[in-house]
C-alpha cells in the first residue's frame, strides 16, 4: 500500500507541474501579433462542376 501511495503522489506532482507550466504559459506569455497576407489564385473562386 505505501508503494501505491508513493506512485499516486509522484503522478500527482507531475500533473501539478505540467498544469502549472500550462497556466504560466497561458497567463504570462503574450504572442506577438503580425499581419499575414496570402494571395489566392482566381481559379480557386470559380470551380466548374
Amino acid at each position: 500500500m505505501p508503494s501505491l501511495l508513493r506512485l499516486l503522489t509522484v503522478i500527482a506532482v507531475l500533473c501539478a507541474i505540467v498544469y502549472g507550466g500550462l497556466y504560466a504559459l497561458a497567463h504570462f506569455v503574450e504572442p506577438k501579433s503580425r499581419e499575414i497576407s496570402v494571395s489566392v489564385p482566381p481559379d480557386k473562386f470559380f470551380k466548374e462542376h
